[in-house]
Parts: C-alpha cells; sequence; structure tokens
C-alpha cells in the first residue's frame, strides 16, 4: 500500500510547480507568508484536484481574450511544452499562496520583469501588453473565479458566502501587485465583471488551437493518462456554459454527471497519497500538524 501512495504522489507532484525545485515551502520557520494559515486563500488553495480542474478550466476560458491570448500566443512555448507552462504557474501560485514573504515577492517581481517584455499586435492589429492593468485583472478573475468554483463543487460546497467573499479580497492582493486594478473583491463584484467584460471576448482559431492543445497535453505516465483526461472534461464541465458554447466544447447532461462522479471517486485518493503538497510543506514550516 505505501508503494502506491509513494507512487500516486510521484505522479502529482510532477505536474505541479514544486517538479521545479525552486521553492523551500518550509523555511524559514513561522514566516506566514502574505495569508498565513488562517486565511481562505490557503482553504481554497490547498487541494490539489480542485486547483487542478480549476485552472484547466480558467486556461479554456482566457483563450476567449484576444489581447491575452495573443500575448501567450506571441511570447510562451506552450505548444512544445504545455505541461511546462501548467507547472510554471503552478509555482507562482503555490508560491505567492503558501511560501514564506521572501519567496512570494521573489516570484511577484520575476513575473513583473517577464510581463514588462510580453507587448506586441494582436491579430486584429491591436497592440497588447502583459504588463496591461486590464489584461491583468482579465488573468485574475479567470483563475480565482475557477479555483473557487471547482473548491465549492468538488471539495467544500459549505464555504459559506462570506468566506468566499473573504477569498476574493485576500487574493486580489497578488493581482495588485502584478499591477492590476479595480481588482473584483466579493462574489458579486466578479459576476459583474464578468458580465461586463463579455462583449470584448471572441473565439477564433487561436482559441480552439489553445484548447486542443490542452486537452491533448502529454501525461506525465501512462498510470496518469486516465485522470488527466477526467481532469480535463471537468474543467470543461467547469466553464460557464456562455463560454463552453463559444469554445464548441459540449457535454450532455449524462455525460457531466459521469465527470462529476468519477472526480468525486478519485479526489479522496489523490488527497490520501498526496503527505508532501504545498500546504504541507507550509504548515510543517508554522509548526502546525498536517
Amino acid at each position: 500500500m505505501e508503494f502506491i501512495r509513494r507512487r500516486i504522489e510521484t505522479q502529482i507532484m510532477s505536474l505541479t510547480g514544486l517538479a521545479l525545485g525552486q521553492l523551500d515551502l518550509e523555511n524559514p520557520k513561522g514566516d506566514p507568508g502574505l495569508f498565513g494559515p488562517g486565511s481562505v486563500s490557503w482553504q481554497v488553495h490547498g487541494d490539489f484536484t480542485s486547483m487542478l480542474i480549476g485552472g484547466i478550466s480558467a486556461l479554456m476560458l482566457q483563450a476567449l481574450h484576444p489581447l491575452a491570448l495573443a500575448g501567450v500566443w506571441d511570447h510562451s512555448n506552450f505548444r512544445q511544452d504545455m505541461l511546462g507552462r501548467l507547472r510554471r504557474t503552478g509555482q507562482f501560485i503555490s508560491g505567492t499562496t503558501f511560501g514564506a514573504t521572501g519567496d512570494a515577492d521573489w516570484l511577484i517581481d520575476k513575473v513583473r520583469t517577464i510581463h514588462l517584455q510580453v507587448t506586441g499586435h494582436a491579430e486584429d492589429g491591436r497592440t497588447y501588453a502583459a504588463s496591461d492593468p486590464a489584461l491583468l485583472t482579465w488573468v485574475h478573475v479567470a483563475e480565482v473565479s475557477h479555483f473557487l468554483a471547482a473548491h465549492l463543487r468538488y471539495r467544500n460546497p459549505l464555504l459559506s458566502g462570506a468566506d468566499q467573499d473573504r477569498y476574493y479580497d485576500e487574493i486580489a492582493l497578488v493581482a495588485e501587485r502584478l499591477g492590476a486594478r479595480d481588482v473584483p473583491r466579493s462574489r458579486m463584484d466578479v459576476a459583474d465583471y464578468l458580465s461586463d467584460i463579455r462583449p470584448q471576448l471572441l473565439c477564433d482559431h487561436r482559441s480552439h488551437e489553445v484548447v486542443r492543445l490542452l486537452l491533448h497535453a502529454p501525461a506525465p505516465s501512462l498510470l496518469a493518462r486516465p485522470m488527466g483526461a477526467l481532469m480535463m472534461q471537468a474543467g470543461t464541465d467547469l466553464l460557464p456554459r456562455w463560454a463552453s458554447g463559444m469554445l464548441a466544447l459540449q457535454q450532455n447532461e449524462l455525460q457531466r454527471r459521469l465527470v462529476r462522479s468519477g472526480v468525486r471517486s478519485v479526489a479522496p485518493l489523490l488527497r490520501w497519497a498526496v503527505r508532501n503538497g504545498s500546504v504541507q510543506r507550509a504548515r510543517r514550516r508554522m509548526g502546525l500538524p498536517v
């Protein structure tokens, strides 16, 4: 049984930012980082299964913004290394959530520097810059709204409305540190933001290509392939219906029920297997039980 547990954990860790080996989340001792163990951000970001599903769904949604998509298309190697991009994104999220203050500051400064180099023109001729506060807000809202949606569906559906609002209020700090402005800080703010931005979104050949590459991203092993396929379908299911319609990602009700049932069946196994993830390491740094 221990061999199986270690094997599953190894596969999971290979998908996370921890696989990059650049952060020591267990030191320095006692440093709470940007949020600390009493935060809702630690709760929402602490579950691998729901965060993976939310992250997949967020990437799909982000592909509908022409300027954000142009920056990724022109400056990222995601077409050759989709797993690498997922790991780098995971490193930023886990490091800014669970890392010590110095590590979180380092990651934010690093990403801000990279963003200054990401400029160009979209296919429609408009200029873009990854440091544009409006684009930073879009990327942030797409991510955190889906992290929370996945958490409510697959981890804790009883998270109170007040705590959901507190999550948005807490996590806005990271977006603002990156340069975002007018960041939504509650469920109502997020809903209003998404409603307002919908006229700016569109689906083109690049959007479809990003989604195709994401859905066919290589699994780290044959063992992980069925789970990876399930997570991709769960990410599709998590999209707002208007977004999945734009991307032509249709699932019938039976398919949706089967996907949700499948995730709820495997999630306890994945949680049982992970003993050395980001939240566990951060809790050890704080001298808390794991």
